[in-house]
């Protein structure tokens, strides 16, 4: 059964007095050999993906980030890694003819940093069979909703305006049909009587600073077995 993880011991203000369910629960993240070995991709400002380096180096992730690919050469996300310390590579989607022109780039630069599972922590573009038959059950994606509800685009907007009482966060491996994977994990925030679009999607989010290591965790599991 999932559990109620209360945050109001949190420092930052949209944590305190909040709960959030988180699933699955992991008494303990399992540990790898070799560790994981994982790139991320990402459009924006990039606190997912800091929040998945922080988890490699201070736990729970066994693992290590071992590339960052932005599509947005003014991104945060960029920044973030070039302070962090990580190796970042632009694949501007703007210079490429096609998705499947870019996927194949990907490719190509995950592979070179060889990297077993991507991690697509705010990755603003639709991808292809090219990059998930090359990383087939080891690309994960992360979604500001409780899929299947609320897919695509603009998804926290989307639950606000349908009036639901629970909002939250998914992470599910990638198949060509968009958000439609299978899911790792998920969190489910409540809606308040306060919240407008904007207060509920910062509270999401920390959730899914939370939820994104744990799922990465539950898939590599999975994956490591076969």
């Amino acid at each position: 059964m999932p559990s109620l993880q209360n945050n109001s011991q949190a420092d930052d203000p949209v944590q305190q007095n909040h709960s959030a369910l988180i699933w699955p629960e992991l008494t303990r993240f399992p540990s790898f050999n070799p560790p994981l070995r994982l790139g991320v991709m990402a459009s924006g400002q990039g606190s997912n993906f800091e929040a998945l380096v922080e988890s490699t180096r201070t736990g729970p992730l066994d693992g290590t980030i071992e590339l960052l690919v932005v599509n947005n050469p003014q991104c945060g996300a960029r920044k973030r890694a070039e302070r962090l310390g990580i190796p970042c590579i632009v694949h501007d989607h703007r210079l490429h003819s096609n998705r499947e022109a870019l996927d194949q780039q990907l490719v190509n630069s995950f592979r070179q940093a060889d990297v077993e599972a991507i991690v697509m922590a705010g990755w603003m573009r639709i991808v292809t069979p090219v990059l998930i038959n090359a990383f087939k059950n080891r690309l994960i994606n992360i979604h500001p909703s409780l899929l299947p509800s609320f897919r695509g685009v603009n998804a926290v907007e989307q639950a606000f305006n349908a009036g639901v009482t629970l909002a939250g966060c998914s992470v599910h491996l990638v198949v060509p049909e968009v958000d439609a994977g299978r899911i790792l994990a998920q969190a489910a925030v409540p809606v308040l009587s306060s919240d407008d679009p904007v207060s509920l999607r910062a509270r999401i989010q920390v959730q899914e600073h939370r939820l994104l290591p744990l799922a990465v965790a539950v898939g590599a599991r999975d994956w490591r077995r076969h």
